[in-house]
């Protein structure tokens, strides 16, 4: 039986994946398997045995304390993709919110709302509307920054709006590069892009390196007029290289998920609530796919959208399989192989994975391995855990 620590409301959709005779879902012991998670903010004193895996049911792992549990031997999983589709149909609507004055022709009509003669209404609507008009998608250029899951659906989307668009990623992965339509330009550089482009939307993740990607100097390339859309992360724009912008007229619009207090009232910048997940629809599916991930891992030691372990499948050869992860360092997968042939244990099928300062292991044997055996591997020098499953 795995016991689950559920943190947060996670979706009844994937709680629903657990079978009952193999897991227990608790919101309350100091003995967890697994965490199942979204904003919950975890510390390092958290990461302590059993402890075998955590899985956040959402992007970002801000909240988790990675490279402890790295030291642990704890894989983090985190669900890319499965929000796509509710945060790629807010950027549009954001696109076009900014675009056609939407918002502020909203601001304006609240502010007449002591106006009670219908006529009279009607008459201001008409004489002042001209104050918002706005211009069209179709013909203006997008640029996406970032073309993983997110930003290649919005790229798409855009150009079914019939926008040309411009992509920039210099990590580009094979798997995203097949969704991409042969009719988004790829840009060498970011400078080319805001260059380029009539609306600029960002789908980076927040790393060190992509911190204040838009910044007193880069804000320099974009084109008169331009509109930005944040809806990535906060720190990826530095707020008062925006507000310069803002009131030079030199970017027309932005639009941010991630509201801060020298944004509030800004002209032509428009504040959310943080709502670009905030679906039924994604909520179900962020919690089955961390659900998913957490099952195949603790049942089969597979591992898949992890942030810190190395992507490892194997397919089960034997009823038996040992689960080790060790040091990165040369001669550990000899160590490992030997230490089972001299006690005549015989390996049916191996795979070994590394990523940084660790390696990963599934090795499938035909016996059942001992509590004394899976001990006596722990204390090998260089192993960090080991279980069998």
């Amino acid at each position: 039986m795995y016991i689950i620590l559920k943190l947060n409301h996670i979706s009844p959709k994937g709680l629903e994946k657990f079978a009952l005779d193999c897991y227990e879902i608790t919101s309350e012991t100091s003995q967890p398997d697994a965490i199942l998670v979204r904003s919950h903010r975890l510390s390092p004193d958290d990461i302590i045995s059993p402890l075998k895996a955590i899985a956040r049911a959402g992007a970002g792992v801000n909240n988790i304390p990675v490279q402890a549990c790295t030291g642990h031997g704890i894989p983090v999983f985190n669900t890319p993709g499965a929000n796509a589709n509710a945060v790629k149909e807010l950027v549009i609507a954001a696109m076009i919110l900014s675009s056609r004055r939407g918002y502020e022709g909203i601001q304006y009509v609240n502010s007449i709302s002591h106006v009670t003669d219908a006529e009279e209404m009607e008459k201001l609507v008409e004489t002042n509307k001209k104050n918002f008009q706005g211009r069209e998608l179709a013909g203006k250029t997008l640029g996406v920054v970032g073309l993983g899951a997110i930003g290649s659906l919005v790229a798409g989307t855009g150009l079914k709006l019939g926008m040309d668009v411009v992509g920039f990623d210099p990590e580009l992965s094979v798997d995203a590069a097949w969704t991409l339509s042969n009719k988004t330009q790829k840009m060498e550089t970011l400078r080319s892009l805001l260059s380029k482009s009539d609306y600029v939307t960002l789908h980076l993740p927040s790393l060190d390196s992509t911190r204040d990607t838009i910044n007193s100097d880069t804000v320099k390339f974009f084109k008169q007029g331009a509109h930005l859309l944040n809806f990535s992360r906060g720190e990826i724009v530095n707020s008062s290289a925006i507000i310069s912008a803002l009131e030079s007229g030199l970017i027309a619009g932005y639009v941010t998920d991630f509201p801060t207090p020298d944004l509030i009232g800004k002209k032509h910048a428009i504040l959310l609530p943080h709502l670009g997940s905030g679906t039924a629809e994604a909520e179900d599916s962020c919690a089955v796919m961390a659900a998913d991930q957490l099952i195949d891992f603790l049942e089969h030691g597979n591992i898949k959208n992890s942030v810190n372990f190395p992507t490892a499948s194997l397919e089960r050869t034997s009823e038996y399989r040992i689960v080790l992860t060790n040091k990165n360092i040369p001669g550990m997968l000899g160590k490992i192989v030997s230490f089972l042939a001299d006690r005549n244990i015989n390996i049916s099928e191996m795979l070994n994975k590394s990523r940084n300062e660790i390696a990963y292991n599934l090795i499938d044997i035909e016996t059942p391995p001992s509590p004394e055996l899976l001990s006596a591997i722990e204390d090998v020098e260089g192993v960090i855990n080991v279980r069998s499953i």
